[in-house]
């Protein structure tokens, strides 16, 4: 993937965690602080940001340098990871269906597969001149 994907990807990503967060604490505040969950939407709202910033940066690092598997490992695990984690959360935050909290930690795994291959990419990539 090329490093303007990895970029795009980021920005709808930290779109979408900016909308979720002001949705969570504006539109949902009352809901969400009767239930005791406030929490977990706002704890998915931030991840979903942290690795929306990764996928920019991981942007970067491809615009500079060159598409790696690693890299490419990375961006898809960044997402993958923060999708079913932020998903997750939003829904348990939600509806208060705990079985969601069974799928959560496969997100977090796949957040940790993306900081890996990250490095690892980081580290084999040869700076354009």
């Amino acid at each position: 993937m090329t490093g303007s994907f990895w970029i795009k990807l980021g920005a709808i990503s930290g779109f979408l965690a900016v909308t979720m967060g002001a949705f969570g604490a504006h539109g949902l505040e009352k809901q969400l602080a009767a239930t005791g969950r406030a929490d977990n939407f706002e704890t998915a709202a931030r991840y979903q940001m942290y690795h929306a910033l990764a996928l920019l940066v991981l942007g970067l690092l491809v615009s500079i340098g060159k598409p790696s598997t690693a890299a490419n490992v990375a961006g898809w695990s960044f997402f993958a990871g923060s999708l079913i984690f932020s998903v997750s959360l939003y829904i348990l935050a939600l509806t208060g269906e705990r079985w969601l909290g069974a799928i959560t930690p496969f997100g977090g795994v796949g957040m940790l597969v993306g900081w890996v291959a990250l490095a690892i990419a980081a580290g084999s990539t040869q700076m354009k001149m």
